[in-house]
This record gives structure tokens, C-alpha cells and sequence, in this order.
């Protein structure tokens, strides 16, 4: 009985939660179109102290820092948004206006026939949304093959057997799609520059040789760490190291 009791208060505190972030949100919405940007960003990082983060939430964070001109938290919030909605058109447009403000003009490297269909296509969903697919397609096949198998008429045994084989290969498709878009979201650490300028060095030491600088709002692909240290890889191929605390990692 007790455990009946602590799950329903759990359950009510749930709600109760979710209705208040719901609130604090429409709050800051309200404040965002009186032009009370500062206002505005403090709901909406309450929010996000809640655990109730979303697309939209993102999308209207950076919209509010945007409108502060603060190139790098505009820049990191629409890449937040885009990540958990690939498909999410008005982050999308904005990222590539608030890009516009930063300094650096980094030309990415050629990419393969493959890479483009991959991020083109591919990516626009996430791999929780594959996974999805992949037991859609599972449901299907399964519902199919049992159709073919009580089917008495030679035509529909055809059908089903063909259309349960059909959907078996796009399975096998959608899940190996899935587990290379997990493994890709594993090993591709993004981040974003927050310095204004910051030194990029040949090695993981305050004394080692500068190779290069970069400034807020440009992103990153982070390799490895070292103590306070993170190497990192630019677009155009570059690699170096800097100080952990002049990004933050997407």
C-alpha cells in the first residue's frame, strides 16, 4: 500500500512539475514579444534547470539571445534545437543568420557522394526517430508474413509473401541505418567557441606553440581531452588544442 502511495505522489509531482514549466514557459513567451529579452532567457533557463527541454524551447532561447546580439549562446541554442528536431526549418534559417555575425570563415573540406546523402537525407531524422521506423517496419513484416501464411487464395499468398519481404529488407535498412546514426551521434562531439578569441595550440600546454585563433560562435568538433584541455577539429580539416572552458559542448 505504501509503494501505491509514494508511486501516486511521484505521478502528482510529475504533473505538477510539468504544468508549472508550462507556465514559466508561456511567461517567458510573453515577456520575449515585450521585446524583455534578458527577462525572458532567465524563464527560460528555468525551465531548462527543470529538465523540460524541447525544440521550441531552444529555438526561442536563441531567438532571445539573438536579439541580444550574443552571437555564441544564439548560435549554440539553434544547434540545440536542430539536434533534438533535425527538421526544425525555422531554427535552421536563423542558425545561418546568426553564423553571418561570427568572424571566422572556415571552408569545409569535400565531401563524398555518401557524407551528402547522409546529411542531406539521412540525418534529418534522429536515430531515436529510425528506431521508430525500424519497429514500424518490424510490426509490418510481422503482420504481413502472418497474413501470407493463413492466406488460402495463391494471389494473396504472393502479395503478402512478397510485400513481408519487402518490408523484412527495410528493416534490415532502417535498423542498420539506426545503429550508424547512434554510432555517429557517439563519436561526433560538437561544441561551440563561447571566448570572444581564444588561442588554438599545437599540443595540450600553456606553453606550446599558437597555431591558430578562434572567436565565439564557431563550431567544433572535439577529439579528445586532456585535464583542462579539449583537441579539437575545425571543418577545413584543422586540428589543435584549447582550453576546456572557452566552448561548450552541444
Amino acid at each position: 500500500m505504501k509503494k501505491i502511495i509514494i508511486v501516486l505522489l511521484l505521478f502528482i509531482s510529475s504533473i505538477s512539475n510539468a504544468q508549472n514549466a508550462d507556465a514559466v514557459f508561456s511567461n517567458a513567451n510573453a515577456l520575449y514579444k515585450e521585446g524583455k529579452y534578458s527577462e525572458a532567457i532567465k524563464l527560460y533557463e528555468e525551465v531548462i534547470d527543470q529538465n523540460k527541454v524541447s525544440s521550441e524551447l531552444y529555438y526561442n532561447l536563441g531567438n532571445a539571445y539573438y536579439k541580444l546580439n550574443k552571437v555564441a549562446p544564439s548560435i549554440y541554442y539553434y544547434e540545440k534545437a536542430i539536434q533534438l528536431a533535425p527538421l526544425n526549418e525555422d531554427a535552421q534559417n536563423n542558425l545561418i543568420f546568426a553564423k553571418r555575425l561570427t568572424l571566422d570563415r572556415i571552408e569545409e573540406l569535400p565531401k563524398s557522394v555518401f557524407q551528402k546523402f547522409n546529411e542531406n537525407y539521412l540525418q534529418k531524422l534522429t536515430y531515436n526517430s529510425w528506431a521508430v521506423v525500424t519497429v514500424l517496419f518490424s510490426f509490418l513484416a510481422g503482420i504481413l508474413f502472418l497474413l501470407f501464411y493463413f492466406a488460402l487464395e495463391p494471389s494473396k499468398k504472393r502479395l503478402y509473401f512478397v510485400t513481408s519481404m519487402l518490408s523484412f529488407l527495410l528493416l534490415i535498412v532502417t535498423l542498420s541505418i539506426t545503429f550508424t546514426q547512434y554510432s555517429d551521434a557517439q563519436k561526433n562531439i560538437q561544441a561551440i567557441i563561447f571566448s570572444e578569441e581564444v588561442s588554438v595550440n599545437n599540443a595540450p600546454t600553456a606553453n606550446s606553440e599558437e597555431v591558430f585563433t578562434l572567436h565565439e560562435g564557431t563550431k567544433v568538433k572535439v577529439l579528445d581531452s586532456v585535464d583542462d584541455w579539449k583537441k579539437i577539429k575545425l571543418a577545413d580539416g584543422k586540428i589543435g588544442w584549447m582550453k576546456a572552458n572557452s566552448l561548450k559542448i552541444l
